[in-house]
């Protein structure tokens, strides 16, 4: 059997390459030093009265992951957009494949 020749899906194709960085890693890293944060605030500040400290770190806790994934995610763009100035210009060739119809018992 022979195999068919180039055809124009095969042609060459000039794509733009950037790096990106991974939003959810940023995002996770943001929560877990808003975690820490509001670990911190709760032992250093001195104990409240109308509070126990479970309650004050619940609420830090809220507070402090929320933040740190809008921070986490703006560093994240910030970096992106950076990165984005670093593009390059590659060559990819378009390949396609043929599947055997036939079947061998």
């Amino acid at each position: 059997m022979t195999s068919p020749g180039p055809t124009d899906s095969d042609a060459a194709t000039t794509v733009t390459v950037h790096r990106s960085p991974r939003y959810f890693s940023f995002m996770i890293v943001g929560a877990a030093l808003g975690a820490i944060l509001a670990l911190v605030f709760t032992v250093t500040f001195p104990e409240n009265e109308d509070f126990d400290r479970s309650q004050v770190f619940g609420f830090l806790l809220l507070a402090g992951v929320a933040l740190g994934v809008a921070l986490g995610s703006l560093v994240a763009l910030i970096l992106d957009r950076l990165l984005r100035r670093t593009t390059a210009q590659a060559v990819s060739d378009r390949l396609s494949t043929t599947e055997n119809t036939e079947k061998t018992e």
